[in-house]
């Protein structure tokens, strides 16, 4: 962070040019950091998740499918309702 203030502060071309080299660095050491704190899910919690996507899927396929029938079905007798 300092790095990145520091850098901030230089003025014109010639600062910004000889900064990116330490920025670039500090960059890959955040990266590497972050990286280090990533953990692998176990096959089995992959299992588990994939199997609460796929039926979270299907029951908001099931909802979005009763109430387009319901809302069709209202639209249908109101246009059968004016018309006659």
């Amino acid at each position: 962070m300092a790095n990145s203030i520091a850098a901030a502060d230089d003025s014109g071309f010639g600062g910004r040019v000889k900064a990116w080299p330490e920025r670039l660095k500090g960059f890959y050491n955040d990266v590497r950091t972050e990286m280090r704190k990533v953990t692998t899910l176990s096959r089995k919690e992959v299992q588990a998740t994939t199997t609460v996507v796929i039926v979270a899927v299907f029951l908001v396929g099931v909802y979005f499918w009763f109430i387009d029938n319901v809302i069709g079905r209202g639209v249908d007798y109101l246009f059968r309702f004016f018309t006659k």
